[in-house]
């Protein structure tokens, strides 16, 4: 069996004069969850539709299982499963509906297509509503059933593209059950695209990507401990004064965020009764943890991953982009 099923070499795409993606290089193991974590406009959608023939890349090459995603697309496509992150459904069909169309199109054998449909489907808890109209469905409710969709034909990869994007807590832990229950059962590989740092640990390998490129690639631990020391976070009634006396006081450098300030210390359980005992700037509050995977992108890129997060310049490029395609 081959090392890997998934191997991406120098894959560049481009719009316009807009590089989405980079020259990356990358491989994926048979069963493994490989996670691609980063924001919004940092090429992960790109990348999964390079992977899954949607999208032409500019140069480079991409293999799935043997087969090249450009020269054999019709091949990969049998092979693969993907819940876009946009939804996909006929909201005028059923459930039911939606679930016999796929099967017709990935040529499921008639003699076991509707036992697929009716296991599928009750596993992800939408049996008794097979008969209702997607348009009736919850947000949840679809993206359970565009799971069970994409797992209908038994794809050796399963691409998921930020799928729990919108979902309450409670959707988003039984989409991931069931997806870890795939997983064991049938070894299938999954290729993951996300924000949520939850669910990139969920991961045997993470990517970072940022503007195109790979800038970090590993364990959710191994890249933890590139930050390495705990993490402090504080609110001060004098955010620029707290950073000055935290740099003279400790020779500590405090970065500025969205709640206050934080800096890292070798030993935070020790370091901060004395550091709350001597600290002349008054605190509002304090709060000590070990790095997360955002502080891992945070220390990579020098910002925080957010939802809404494109930059000025993909905007632009993409504004650009329609206009040339509308010429």
């Amino acid at each position: 069996m081959s090392d890997y099923i998934i191997k991406v070499e120098n894959l560049v795409k481009r719009f316009g004069e807009f590089v989405a993606v980079d020259n990356i290089s990358f491989s994926v193991a048979p069963g493994e969850i490989f996670g691609f974590l980063g924001p919004n406009g940092a090429g992960k959608t790109t990348t999964i539709n390079i992977l899954c023939t949607l999208t032409r890349p500019t140069s480079g090459r991409a293999i799935i299982d043997g087969l090249d995603v450009v020269r054999q697309q019709s091949q990969v496509r049998q092979l693969i499963g993907l819940v876009f992150q946009d939804p996909s459904l006929d909201e005028r069909l059923s459930g039911l509906q939606n679930m016999r169309f796929h099967a017709l199109v990935y040529n499921v054998p008639a003699s076991v297509r509707e036992q697929q449909i009716e296991q599928l489907l009750r596993m992800v808890e939408l049996w008794d509503k097979r008969h209702s109209a997607v348009r009736t469905y919850s947000g949840g409710m679809k993206r359970r059933l565009e799971l069970a969709r994409g797992l209908l034909h038994h794809p050796k990869v399963l691409f998921l593209d930020e799928p729990t994007l919108g979902l309450d807590p409670q959707t988003r832990n039984r989409m991931w059950e069931y997806i870890l229950e795939l997983r064991r059962l049938e070894g299938t590989t999954i290729f993951l695209t996300t924000h949520y740092m939850d669910e990139a640990d969920k991961a045997d390998r993470i990517a970072i990507i940022d503007y195109g490129k790979l800038i970090a690639m590993d364990t959710s631990e191994r890249l933890k401990k590139m930050v390495g020391k705990d993490i402090i976070s504080v609110k001060t009634d004098d955010n620029d004064k707290a950073a000055e006396e935290i740099g003279l006081r400790y020779q500590i450098e405090a970065r500025h965020d969205e709640d206050g300030l934080c800096f890292e210390v070798a030993n935070g359980e020790e370091f901060l009764p004395i550091f709350l005992k001597e600290f002349s700037t008054k605190i509002v509050g304090v709060s000590l943890r070990r790095p997360s995977l955002d502080d891992v992108f945070l220390k990579l890129t020098g910002r925080e991953i957010r939802e809404e997060e494109i930059s000025d310049m993909f905007k632009a490029m993409v504004r650009q982009h329609g206009r040339r395609m509308r010429r």
